[in-house]
C-alpha cells in the first residue's frame, strides 16, 4: 500500500511536467513561431496547419514555385516527431540524464546552429526550426498530469475552455485551477511571441539564440527536479523497509 501511494506521488510530480517547465518551453515556442515569420519568409515554425493553408493557396493560384517554402516546413515537422520518439525509445531508462534532457540539448544545439544560417538559405532554417518544434511537442505533452502543446494554442485553448465550463458546472476549484493553468500558457505564448517580434526586429536571424536561452533554462529546471524525484525514491525504498521490518 504504502508503495503504492509513494508511486502516485512520483509520477504525479515528475520533472518534465511543472508548470515553471511549461512557462519556458512556452516562452520558446512562442518565440520560434514569431522567428520563421518575422525573420524567415514569413513561414510558421510550430503552426503547420497555417503553412498547409498558404501552401495550398499558392498551388491553386500557380504559384508552384512557393510551395516547397512551405512544404519542406512539414515534412521536417513529421521528421523531429519521428526522431524523438526514435530518442525516447534509445534513451527512455538512462540514468545518468533524462531522455527529455537529450532533447532539449538537441533542440538547443540546432537553434544555435539555425542563428548562422544566412536568409539566402530561409528554406533550411525553417525546416530546422520546425524540426525543432516538433521534437518539443512529441516530447513534453504534460502539464500537471494533463495533455497540453508548448508550440501551439489551439489545443490549449480547447482544454482552457471545457474545464472552465467544467468549473461553472460543477465549482469544482480543480478545474478552474486547470483552466487557469491552461490560458495561463497561452498567455506565455503570446509572450514569447511579442519577446520574438521585437528580438528580431534588433538582432535579426541570431535573435533565435534566445530561445536556445529559454530551453536552457527548462534543460536547467529538470536538473533541479531530478534531484527532488531522487529524494522521493529514497523515501520510497525506506518506507518499503520499514513496512516489512
Amino acid at each position: 500500500m504504502i508503495k503504492t501511494k509513494m508511486a502516485e506521488r512520483l509520477k504525479a510530480n515528475q520533472m518534465s511536467d511543472t508548470f515553471t517547465n511549461a512557462i519556458f518551453l512556452t516562452l520558446s515556442g512562442g518565440f520560434q513561431d514569431a522567428y520563421t515569420y518575422l525573420c524567415r519568409g514569413k513561414v510558421f515554425a510550430n503552426a503547420q496547419t497555417g503553412n498547409i493553408v498558404l501552401m495550398s493557396t499558392h498551388f491553386f493560384e500557380g504559384e508552384f514555385g512557393l510551395i516547397l517554402h512551405y512544404l519542406i516546413p512539414v515534412i521536417s515537422f513529421i521528421f523531429g516527431i519521428c526522431i524523438a520518439e526514435i530518442q525516447h525509445i534509445f534513451f527512455k531508462n538512462y540514468k545518468k540524464i533524462h531522455w527529455r534532457q537529450i532533447v532539449l540539448a538537441f533542440e538547443i544545439v540546432i537553434l544555435l546552429v539555425v542563428g548562422f544560417i544566412p536568409n539566402n538559405l530561409n528554406i533550411l532554417a525553417n525546416a530546422l526550426v520546425s524540426f525543432v518544434a516538433a521534437m518539443q511537442v512529441q516530447t513534453f505533452r504534460k502539464l500537471r498530469g494533463n495533455t497540453y502543446a508548448s508550440t501551439m494554442c489551439i489545443g490549449n485553448m480547447r482544454s482552457g475552455s471545457e474545464a472552465l465550463c467544467g468549473y461553472f458546472k460543477t465549482h469544482n476549484k480543480k478545474l478552474l485551477i486547470k483552466a487557469l493553468e491552461y490560458f495561463s500558457i497561452i498567455f506565455m505564448f503570446a509572450v514569447g511571441a511579442g519577446f520574438g517580434s521585437l528580438a528580431a526586429d534588433r538582432w535579426g536571424i541570431r535573435s533565435i539564440w534566445f530561445s536556445c536561452a529559454f530551453l536552457f533554462i527548462s534543460f536547467v529546471i529538470m536538473f533541479i527536479r531530478l534531484e527532488i524525484e531522487e529524494e522521493k525514491e529514497e523515501e520510497l525504498e525506506k518506507a518499503v523497509e520499514n513496512e516489512f521490518k
